[in-house]
């Protein structure tokens, strides 16, 4: 026990007599070094730097970094990639030079480049990190001034003199009582929690740089925690309570100042009994909330002596949505496979414009392992080509697509190529480079889909089994531990690429393609299967500061709503963000002439049409106001365009105006792609289908075209349609709309600029 004991009470003793550590003074880092040399060719400089490794075993992967000097400008690179922010130019290895052997170097490939104006060796080298040279860095100057500023029975404020930056800039402070580091700051003050009151203490501060190396620790200053018993009157309630913002996940309050005989120390926001915030000054910025949440706020002062005051006046705010107050949310659904026969790239999505106006991507789709009932990645394996071929989409995937395809310079969004060994490529990579160059944009990945639906009855049958689905999702997809693919993949390898999670059940308690699993309980393990992902997902909050966005793929068709969805109280929309409803495929024409093959109809009308035979009704009118009529707020709903076309052939010219509406059809008519007979892009259908004559449903706001009679018939959104559609949407109060799918569009994105216009 002494040995225990001991070192104990030397750790008691330092906090009160300021006894404090220094830290040892920074080293070398044992790693590579970088050499610069530079030879004058006349008309421009040779510079090289030879990385060599001094240690006793081999070293991988290598990053050269430095500042060019006044004057000199940077020509090609060769033997490795650079990129240049400014007078800073970082250079990565090759593959081939990759790897340094002990005690070798990367001659005869050591990176070099052609720099014009001077040989002046370039400022501030760094090879991964470490001063090129293998010297040590400089540990940052001490601060000074420290000082206290103030004091409650149980906090010691304080404050002190910027640190001088030596190598790197300082990146914050350590406050050390003895030896421990009892609060941290990016400032010059700090205020030390969790003490014992009518307690001496003893404090010291020490800088810390970007690189981590610490300085010393500065001149000690104690202090004495007040003693409770010497005040117990609370101080007065502050007043005015009020709020002066807020966005989806956030409340800006503001009060007026309570008073105190010794002063007040600070004030702490409620929402009930849960504390939310503490603060110093008359104003708080509440986060970590939920949108489209009711909260009631209170705020109480404590004075010095931690005495707590009567609760103000209380505050109701109901948080924004997710995109905000006045604003619409567009929803672009981009597919997997649209980099084959479409050769529709995320490239695309920036070039068209499209990537400007939108404000979420669902990358469409993942798939549910069918022996795991986990999240699937990591194999390539195509569908079959029989949509009726109950396992169409067992096991399948293409991990390839997602992030081993490497991509070249024109396909790649910010122009520069994948060399083959990055540990993310694909279209996760291209996803990743889009929201650098467009930081508003959200991207979720869509699970499920069409074919790829039959697992998810499984999946959300039991508490454990929605647990385990939930955690491999999040884990490969939000957290971006990718498995190895193709030398592709690996922990965090996607980390930043996706926003939330999309749910694409198609369809819980109800048919679907063939061969889905289906169960009576399916629609309470959906709303179940929701929570537990919004459970999840929220832990994950905590941790990272960031609020991941939950939303689903909707049906329309209120008999598919019931069987599946408990949109009432209590139901999916507690724990959903907003819901894409379905406003497409009402009617249609499969591939195989499966089912409407006969009859020619609209597929996305806003109304029901006078004229239609059907017996039932499908509308994006009569699939909203389910919704409504179940309660669920207008701004957690978007409708769906269709920015492709469903068609028929042989179709008999009767109808509306002698146009074919709703008249005998010989089946589906040929498709954009061989495989997928009765649909085509908008952007094919309009330039493939010679003689096809626009006509516009104005009665059910429906776009079709018709080649004549006996000819094609095709029904599909265009700007009219979507005009009409974004103006509706927004007298109903709607969020926005969503897009199925992206490669549909024109180039110059004509459907996507009528629907940004309209929103």
């Amino acid at each position: 026990m002494r040995r225990i004991c001991l070192p104990l009470a030397l750790l008691a003793l330092a906090a009160v007599t300021g006894a404090v550590a220094v830290p040892t003074p920074a080293s070398a880092a044992a790693g590579l070094t970088a050499t610069f040399s530079s030879t004058n060719n006349g008309s421009w400089h040779l510079d090289k730097y030879v990385v060599a490794n001094p240690t006793g075993a081999a070293i991988t992967g290598w990053t050269l970094e430095f500042d060019l000097p006044p004057g000199v400008t940077l020509g090609n690179v060769y033997n490795g990639t650079a990129t240049q922010a400014g007078s800073r130019v970082t250079i990565v290895n090759a593959h081939y030079n990759g790897t340094v052997a002990a005690g070798a170097n990367t001659e005869p490939f050591s990176p070099w480049f052609i720099a014009y104006g001077s040989g002046a060796a370039p400022l501030n080298c760094r090879i991964n990190g470490n001063k090129c040279d293998g010297s040590a860095d400089r540990a940052p100057g001490t601060p000074t001034g420290l000082s206290v500023t103030g004091r409650t029975t149980r906090t010691v404020s304080l404050s002190w003199t910027a640190a001088a930056a030596t190598d790197f800039p300082i990146a914050g402070y350590d406050v050390l009582s003895g030896s421990s580091v009892v609060a941290t700051s990016t400032g010059t003050s700090a205020v030390v929690t969790g003490l014992t009151p009518n307690t001496g203490y003893t404090f010291a501060v020490r800088a810390k740089d970007t690189r981590g190396n610490l300085s010393a620790a500065s001149a000690t200053v104690g202090a004495t925690t007040l003693n409770p018993a010497n005040d117990t009157t609370p101080p007065a309630a502050p007043t005015n309570l009020r709020s002066t913002a807020k966005t989806a996940t956030t409340v800006t309050l503001a009060w007026n100042a309570a008073t105190d005989a010794n002063g007040i120390a600070g004030y702490d926001v409620y929402t009930g009994t849960t504390l939310r915030a503490s603060v110093t000054g008359l104003t708080a910025v509440v986060g970590g909330l939920s949108p489209m949440t009711a909260y009631t706020f209170t705020v109480r002062a404590r004075d010095t002596y931690d005495n707590a005051s009567a609760a103000s006046n209380a505050v109701p705010v109901t948080t924004d949505d997710v995109v905000g107050a006045g604003q619409y949310a567009k929803v672009g659904y981009f597919v997997q496979w649209g980099i084959y026969g479409r050769q529709y790239f995320v490239r695309n999505l920036d070039t068209s414009g499209a990537a400007a106006r939108l404000t979420h991507i669902n990358y469409a789709f993942a798939n549910i392992d069918p022996v795991n009932l986990t999240c699937l990645q990591g194999v390539t394996r195509g569908t079959t080509t029989n949509p009726q071929d109950p396992d169409q989409g067992t096991g399948a995937g293409d991990a390839d697509a997602d992030y081993g395809r490497p991509f070249a310079a024109s396909q790649s969004v910010d122009g520069v190529g994948d060399t083959g060994w990055e540990p993310l490529r694909g279209n996760f990579n291209q996803l990743k480079k889009l929201k650098a160059k467009h930081p508003h944009l959200k991207v979720l990945i869509s699970i499920g889909g069409w074919t790829y639906s039959k697992f998810f009855s499984d999946a959300a049958a039991t508490p454990a089994s929605r647990e385990k689905l939930v955690r491999s999702c999040i884990d490969i997809y939000i957290k971006g531990n990718l498995p190895a693919y193709n030398g592709a993949g690996g922990p965090g390898s996607a980390a930043g690429v996706f926003d939330g999670i999309d749910l694409d059940w198609e369809w819980p308690g109800s048919e679907g393609h063939p061969g889905n699993h289906v169960s009576p309980a399916d629609k309470a393990n959906n709303t179940a299967l929701m929570a537990e992902f919004r459970r999840q997902l929220d832990a994950l909050s905590a941790s990272t500061g960031k609020r991941y966005l939950l939303t689903a793929f909707t049906p329309a068709d209120p008999a598919k709503i019931a069987a599946g969805w408990d949109i009432g109280p209590g139901g999916v929309f507690e724990s959903m963000d907003f819901a894409n409803v379905q406003g497409y495929d009402f009617h249609g024409s499969g591939s195989d002439n499966s089912w409407e093959p006969g009859r020619a109809g609209h597929q996305a009308n806003l109304y029901r049409d006078a004229q239609d035979p059907y017996p039932f009704e499908f509308s994006v009118d009569r699939a909203i106001q389910t919704y409504l009529n179940a309660g669920v707020n207008p701004r957690k709903l978007t409708i769906g365009l269709a920015f492709y076309g469903r068609g028929w052939q042989g179709v008999a010219a009767g109808g509306t105006g002698a146009n074919g509406e709703w008249q005998a059809a010989n089946g589906a008519a040929p498709g954009q792609f061989a495989e997928e007979a009765g649909t085509r892009g908008y952007a094919n259908l309009v330039a493939s289908v010679p003689g096809c004559t626009v006509y516009h449903d104005t009665q059910s706001v429906s776009s079709y075209c018709y080649t004549g009679p006996g000819g094609q018939w095709w029904s599909f959104d265009d700007t009219w349609s979507i005009g009409q559609k974004t103006a509706w949407l927004k007298q109903k109060g709607l969020l926005g709309g969503m897009i199925w799918e992206m490669s549909g569009d024109t180039a110059g994105g004509t459907l996507m600029n009528a629907l940004h216009s309209g929103l």
